[in-house]
Formats: C-alpha cells, structure tokens, sequence
C-alpha cells in the first residue's frame, strides 16, 4: 500500500504542473486524500474488516466531493485532477497510470448485476464530466473527451467523443501518457458539413454554368 500512495504522489508531479512541493500536495489535493482514503478503506476491506471501509469512504466524499467504492480496484500512479465530484463504482478497475477529471463517473446502468461498473487499461485519460457506464472496457492508452457519455467497449489506442461515445481516432503506435488536448479534439460531424457545403457550392456553380450554356 505504501509503495502506491508513493506512486500517487509522483504522478501528480509528473502531471499536474501547479504542484510545487510534497507539503502542498499532502494538505491541500482532495484528490490525493481521497485515494489515499479509498487505499486505507480498500486494504480494510481486503482482510474483511466489515463497516470501518464503507465508512471511511463516505467520510472521505463528504471531506472531498470524491466517491470511491472500497471495493473498487485502482491500480499505481492513479490521478484525479481536481476532483469535485468523481464517483467510481463498486466493481469499477482502473489500471495504471489513469487520469480523471472533475466530475467523472465510472457508473452502472441500473440494468446490471455483478460486474457493473467499467474496466479501464493503462494510461487512460478521461476529461470532465464524462460518464462512462456498466461493464464495459476500455483499453489501453484511451483518450475520452470531457461530457461523452461511454457506453460500449473503446479498444485501445482511440479517442472517443460524444453523446453516446464515437470513435474519433485510432492508430497502432502508443498515444502519449498522460496528456490530452481537450481544446482541439477533432469533431468528424462539423467536418463533414464542411464537405457538404463545399459540395453543393460546385454543384451550383455546375448548375449556373449549365444554365449559361443552353440557348435563350
């Protein structure tokens, strides 16, 4: 447990450029206290200590607008940027080096039975406000653009966006850590009006000089 809380720590250094000392991040990040609270309520819930777990963790939501399930499984160098209301589910696993923003949830649907709540690979980034829910997957190196809602499986090395979530982007080689450009990401829909527009201007101008061309 020590090992992971000194792995969360050395990813907020690494991700997040307003953090200036150890000191600061240990008082002030609701992020950190939460996930140092969920690994406390976690390893309790671990060796079945029953109560004090799902205790902790709602003491921890009322201190920092963070909900984490004890039972959730979050693997090292995990990250909540901010933080303000973030919720991971009860059967919700994070792999390794993930990043949250405010206001993610890792959710169910209310359909669902068992394993619920989503899977999610190794550096994965999830921008604000994004929903991702039921028992789903998504891989490795996923980028999610802030507000999509997820709904299904994203295979790795994507970028999805959206209400419900699109595939945008996918390639072979490895998208970088931790960093997602939430500004510029592509929006494929407007693209394609573009296109369209572009189209009926030379199909007017088709028409005009058809139009000139038959006799008077």
């Amino acid at each position: 447990m020590l090992q992971a809380i000194k792995q969360d720590l050395k990813a907020i250094f690494d991700r997040d450029p307003s953090a200036t000392s150890t000191l600061e991040v240990v008082l002030t990040y609701a992020g950190f206290h939460a996930l140092l609270a969920y690994r406390i309520s976690h390893w309790l819930k671990s060796v079945g200590v029953p109560f004090v777990p799902r205790a902790i963790s709602q003491l921890a939501r009322w201190l920092t607008g963070i909900e984490i399930h004890p039972s959730a499984k979050i693997g090292t160098g995990f990250f909540i940027d901010h933080g303000m209301g973030v919720v991971i589910g009860e059967t919700a696993e994070v792999g390794d080096y993930v990043t949250l923003f405010q206001g993610v949830t890792l959710g169910g649907t209310g359909k669902e039975r068992g394993k619920r709540h989503p899977t999610l690979g190794n550096h994965v980034v999830v921008g604000a406000g994004a929903k991702i829910l039921g028992g789903i997957k998504i891989g490795d190196n996923v980028k999610i653009g802030a507000n999509s809602v997820v709904l299904k499986n994203v295979p790795s090395n994507s970028t999805v966006i959206g209400v419900p979530a699109r595939i945008i982007k996918s390639q072979g080689e490895r998208l970088p850590d931790a960093t997602m450009d939430q500004v510029d990401l592509p929006d494929p829909i407007s693209d394609r009006f573009i296109a369209l527009e572009q189209e009926l201007i030379e199909l007017r101008k088709k028409m005009e000089n058809f139009d000139s061309g038959l006799p008077q």
